[in-house]
């Protein structure tokens, strides 16, 4: 399970996060949503431990700045980045003794082949294109086998084939019993994986859907009505960075 609890960050005098709170089950897949500049890169950024906040953060019931919650989480964020002096298997290596975890050498040429990976493997970091960067991001962060896994705008920058491989994925950590969130603006993405969505704008979470209670509910509608944004005011702002 992943929990926010009341969590609050400003920069200077901008309030980024208001007394943010939601949470997310185990084996299910969240998805945080919202206009650019909603705040949920603050949130983001928050869980993975990038930026100091007040409130409290727990992965898998443990305070998300310990030891033990950083080893069943795995992060993936908007913009990949890799080690230019490293291969793409070097990476992978270097994941794997971080987390003091021992993987298969047949579990590491699968993750590679599902991302279309295996021939690029010595490859250096800075021989890669954006695309092939956020796939091995995608593949470091698998690897470790998370409890718990973030991934901020993921499908960004990749192929068709690979958003549809990255679809198949998250659909098998959640029954897996993996926890999962995801952060995005783009609905069209995130439309058939959801199961609890909370829709953010201006720092404050306006609300929050179970699919199951939704019924006959269009999840796009209930966001630009929540929101107050409609469709081509929305449209725009999926070209620009939060």
């Amino acid at each position: 399970m992943l929990e926010v609890i009341k969590v609050t960050k400003k920069y200077g005098k901008t309030l980024a996060a208001d007394n943010v709170g939601f949470a997310v089950p185990d084996g299910k897949v969240g998805i945080l949503l919202g206009p650019n500049g909603a705040g949920k890169s603050t949130v983001i950024k928050s869980i993975a431990g990038l930026l100091k906040y007040k409130g409290e953060i727990r992965v898998d019931g443990k305070p998300a700045r310990s030891y033990e919650a950083k080893k069943v989480f795995a992060y993936v964020p908007e913009l990949p980045f890799m080690y230019d002096s490293l291969t793409v298997r070097e990476h992978i290596e270097f994941i794997t003794r971080a987390y003091g975890v021992k993987v298969e050498e047949e579990e590491v040429q699968a993750l590679f082949k599902r991302f279309e990976l295996d021939d690029k493997q010595d490859k250096l970091g800075n021989e890669l294109s954006k695309g092939m960067m956020q796939k091995v991001s995608i593949c470091c962060a698998l690897i470790v086998k998370p409890k718990v896994i973030l991934l901020d705008e993921p499908m960004v920058g990749l192929d068709p084939m690979a958003i549809k491989e990255l679809k198949t994925v998250i659909l098998e950590l959640r029954d897996s019993g993996c926890t999962v969130l995801i952060s995005t603006h783009m609905l069209d993405m995130v439309k058939d994986l959801w199961d609890v969505t909370f829709v953010m704008d201006k720092g404050h979470i306006l609300g929050t859907y179970v699919k199951e209670n939704l019924e006959d509910k269009d999840l796009e509608e209930l966001f630009f009505k929540v929101t107050g944004q409609t469709e081509d005011s929305a449209e725009p702002a999926a070209a620009e960075e939060e």
